[in-house]
């Protein structure tokens, strides 16, 4: 497939087509706080680090968001259990204080639902790193969301994340193993990447489910159960990911 891969600063145009462009996000992956504030926030302010993937006619069909943030600050070092939400917050708030960047994070990879299969997340992830490396970074993190695992919600992510297959002993994940295959490891597991927490009226909404009793709830598209309190009338997903360090 023909893409074309630019920086949004290179093609500002490009900015109010990203956000039209068709993805396969579950309904309540839209409202982790963090991510609702933040999102944006990288498109306004660090357009360097956000990718649009354009096809022949000019249509956006991919995207990618990544930040640069300061890993090796005092108190930081080690990839923070919280993941995704952690990142987002250290690189703004690194942002504000003018502390200087040493390593880049991945923050989104979606490929437009039409061209789903053509192999443009992984073509995405070798310009995120081809871009990380331009801008002088040696190292990219990835806080990632494996795409297989929603299959499979009542296994723990410690035990799925490092599964791998007989033949090649590869990452039995897809996802996963398109980012080792791109050179990543993997190294740990973020048991609290994102948290959703809202009433259970909102999450009725957002899944079309009961969410009436007490306990967990599996949810469509979900990589654990969601907790539903329904006697207190709210319900929490944490969602866990696994981080992969990509060496440049």
């Amino acid at each position: 497939m023909e893409l074309h891969i630019t920086t949004l600063a290179e093609r500002p145009e490009l900015q109010n087509p990203l956000w039209q462009m068709l993805d396969l996000w579950p309904e309540f992956m839209r409202h982790d706080p963090i991510g609702w504030a933040n999102i944006g926030r990288i498109v306004a302010e660090l357009p360097e680090y956000v990718l649009v993937a354009t096809d022949s006619e000019g249509a956006v069909v991919a995207r990618a968001f990544s930040v640069p943030f300061q890993l090796r600050a005092e108190g930081r070092g080690e990839l923070p259990a919280t993941g995704w939400d952690q990142v987002l917050l250290w690189a703004f708030s690194d942002r504000r204080h003018g502390r200087i960047p040493d390593t880049v994070s991945a923050i989104e990879i979606a490929v437009d639902t039409r061209v789903q299969g053509k192999g443009l997340s992984a073509r995405m992830l070798a310009a995120m790193r081809d871009n990380a490396r331009r801008l002088g970074f040696r190292e990219v993190v990835a806080p990632v969301r494996p795409s297989g695992k929603h299959l499979e919600p009542r296994v723990p992510m410690g035990e799925y994340a490092f599964r791998t297959r007989e033949e090649d002993g590869l990452p039995y994940d897809p996802w996963l193993r398109v980012h080792v295959r791109a050179g990543g490891a993997v190294e740990a597991v973020a048991p609290a990447s994102m948290t959703i927490a809202h009433s259970v009226e909102r999450w009725r909404e957002w899944t079309g489910l009961p969410f009436d009793t007490d306990g967990p709830v599996e949810v469509e598209g979900a990589l654990v159960p969601v907790r539903c309190e329904v006697s207190s009338g709210y319900a929490v997903y944490v969602e866990p990911n696994v981080w992969v360090r990509h060496r440049l």
